[in-house]
């Protein structure tokens, strides 16, 4: 049996959810609360989201830009 945790795939998560995540993978870091064990799986998770969450940032911004250019 693993204790590897169960997450929801990432493109599942809302931005609001991911960020959520991130938070609390965070605090429990830096709350030495996480187990050893399982630190690999956690760092790994936080680097998916803060990869998704960097996407969806760039591409609200490209379209955000496009929008504002064709104002003008």
């Amino acid at each position: 049996m693993s204790n590897t945790p169960e997450f929801i795939p990432v493109k599942e998560l809302s931005y609001n959810k991911a960020v959520s995540e991130l938070e609390d993978i965070l605090r429990q870091m830096q709350s030495d609360a996480l187990d050893i064990d399982l630190l690999a799986a956690y760092t790994r998770r936080a680097t998916e989201l803060l990869a998704e969450c960097r996407s969806r940032l760039t591409a609200t911004d490209k379209e955000l830009q496009s929008i504002l250019s064709n104002d003008k």
